[in-house]
């Protein structure tokens, strides 16, 4: 039986990170709280013991983050992140579960997750990763990224609408394709010998053309719709 949703009331969230914790395991959403919790621009605002209340969550508290377990009773969270990025494409989603294998992965990040971490991850890791997904990046490891990617881009999904006038620019997509390959955006900033305020601008207007919420979706999408090739991601 799920859990009841229970909400708390943000101090300020002028400056925080706001976090919602989805999974059935009353103690393991604890564990999570009492690692997060210990950073200064983190706020908890809310938990969920399943998909359904997840959802209730990202309606009503319109966190910058979710973390997502995939198996949970009522709703599993892949239907979840598919019915929360539809409603609401800004929410990150990272994923910390139990399952490592690759159709679990390639599933949940089609669905629109930022990240994907298995529950061994330690609690320096967890944070920033919770960080990185806020920032845009792709939290998977890059040999793990380009093995799924590949897998990713061979199965279609709906196509994506850009509008005379909406197409890439030469640099956002200069900007993703180095995205692709795992690079930080401090990392791109330097390759490009931009700012680092400009690569993040890019990265969002990209976001925006293509409605998605992370790299990782935007890679997915560029892959699918063929302005992105395997040779991308090498």
């Amino acid at each position: 039986m799920s859990e009841t949703l229970s909400t708390f009331t943000p101090r300020d969230k002028a400056d925080k990170i706001t976090i919602v914790i989805a999974d059935d395991h009353p103690l393991l959403r604890k564990a999570i709280r009492d690692i997060l919790e210990k950073e200064r621009d983190f706020e908890i605002v809310g938990e969920a013991g399943d998909g359904v209340e997840a959802i209730k969550s990202a309606t009503e508290l319109s966190p910058d983050v979710i973390i997502m377990d995939i198996s949970m009773p009522n709703m599993d969270g892949l239907e979840a992140t598919q019915k929360i990025k539809a409603m609401n494409p800004r929410i990150a989603i990272l994923v910390l579960t139990v399952h490592s294998d690759d159709q679990y992965i390639v599933g949940i990040l089609q669905a629109g997750a930022a990240g994907y971490l298995t529950k061994s991850v330690f609690g320096d890791e967890l944070v920033q990763a919770v960080r990185g997904v806020v920032a845009g990046e792709m939290i998977l490891s890059p040999t793990i990224g380009q093995r799924l990617l590949r897998q990713a881009a061979r199965y279609p999904t709906k196509p994506v609408p850009l509008e005379a006038g909406e197409k890439l620019s030469t640099r956002e997509l200069e900007v993703l394709k180095l995205a692709a390959r795992g690079m930080s955006n401090k990392d791109i900033a330097k390759e490009l010998g931009l700012s680092l305020r400009t690569v993040k601008g890019h990265l969002a207007e990209t976001f925006s053309k293509l409605m998605v919420g992370s790299r990782t979706e935007a890679v997915i999408t560029g892959l699918q719709a063929g302005f992105l090739t395997l040779d991308d991601i090498q």
